[in-house]
């Protein structure tokens, strides 16, 4: 990722912590998340279309047959995952940056759930290049 979020996670407990801390948390989210799609979105692509050509399959049959290495049971829990953590994190993050004193114990426990989502991505991700990379070595 090396976006510098990372020192977002490592900062401990200030004594103070300002509302610009909460924007800057949600920010770093945001980025983390778009860096780690912009890294292996490509990548995973271009493994799908090895796998369509290995297969000779049409384009019709490439969107039906890839579709499971993109959508199944365990990604669906992570999405969900990912899902209720955004929202999570767009609450928090919004109270922080709205309160008239910010209450620092949700500065960090913002960061924390930032660090998870971060974390649930990156396991999605190398779930779906393992899957991926099975089907490739058969």
């Amino acid at each position: 990722m090396g976006i510098g979020s990372t020192d977002l996670w490592a900062q401990g407990a200030d004594a103070t912590c300002k509302k610009e801390d909460f924007e800057a948390v949600v920010e770093a989210t945001a980025s983390s998340l778009r860096d780690l799609n912009s890294k292996n979105r490509p990548e995973f692509q271009e493994k799908l279309r090895e796998l369509k050509a290995k297969r000779n399959w049409t384009q019709n049959e490439f969107m039906e047959k890839a579709a499971p290495f993109v959508r199944d049971d365990k990604t669906a829990v992570y999405d969900k995952s990912t899902d209720e953590l955004l929202s999570a994190i767009s609450s928090m993050g919004q109270e922080g940056a709205r309160a008239a004193t910010p209450d620092c114990a949700i500065l960090l426990e913002l960061r924390a759930r930032m660090k998870i989502l971060v974390d649930t991505q990156t396991a999605k991700w190398g779930y779906m290049f393992e899957k991926l990379d099975a089907e490739l070595a058969k």
